[in-house]
């Protein structure tokens, strides 16, 4: 399922692209799976891959299943986000160290440009350093 974004405070539209992984995956499901995605996002403008992670069984397979998608996804130009995911597979991801890779909220500010000539107005009644 493929829609568009509303716009954001700059006008600009993203796409977002919805792709299920559930149930119990094996290895050797990986890379048709990859595969499909990379059909689904081929000739498509860039956005971003919302992996849904609801019904998936929380296990190291599941995590690299993730992993690979998120690659498959970056080829392609797109973003990768995951929803639905467990406390048990939050937990696997980080014990794995693929936390920040896999489960990151997009957006976040830290890791936004700031704007260019934005600049910071001091109020007289804040006191001082």
């Amino acid at each position: 399922m493929s829609f568009p974004a509303p716009d954001g405070p700059t006008g600009v539209r993203t796409s977002a692209i919805s792709f299920a992984v559930g149930g119990t995956l094996a290895r050797a499901d990986i890379p048709a799976l990859c595969a499909e995605l990379a059909e689904v996002l081929r000739g498509r403008d860039r956005g971003v891959v919302v992996c849904d992670v609801t019904g998936a069984r929380p296990d190291v397979v599941t995590v690299e299943a993730l992993a690979r998608l998120g690659l498959t996804a970056r080829r392609h130009g797109w973003r990768q986000m995951v929803t639905g995911g467990s406390a048990d597979l939050l937990e696997l991801a980080d014990l794995l160290g693929l936390t920040g890779l896999l489960l990151q909220p997009a957006g976040q500010p830290e890791q936004r440009e700031q704007a260019g000539g934005v600049e910071e107005v001091v109020d007289r009644r804040d006191p001082s350093p």
